[in-house]
């Protein structure tokens, strides 16, 4: 008795792998089939777990430092604009 409950679990979990492998295989062939499963699998952070995962200072940190980055890049573009003129 407790084989054959056993071999039912067993083999409703493979019929549950074996769905989903032939519902990824069919979807191969078709790009909006395959971007939608991908993004029905994103589960979307709520704002209060947002602020819980993102560490604020840090953050603005790195943003200082692309604000940075950006300004000495267009300046590097002007220089080049202007030497080529």
């Amino acid at each position: 008795m407790k084989d054959d409950k056993q071999f039912e679990k067993d083999s409703s979990a493979a019929d549950s792998s074996a769905d989903s492998v032939d519902e990824y295989l069919q979807t191969l062939g078709n790009e909006d089939a395959r971007e939608i499963r991908y993004y029905s699998q994103e589960q979307p952070f709520s704002a209060e777990e947002m602020t819980q995962l993102v560490n604020e200072d840090r953050l603005n940190k790195l943003l200082a430092q692309s604000d940075e980055f950006l300004s000495s890049l267009s300046g590097e573009i002007r220089d080049f604009d202007d030497d080529g003129l």
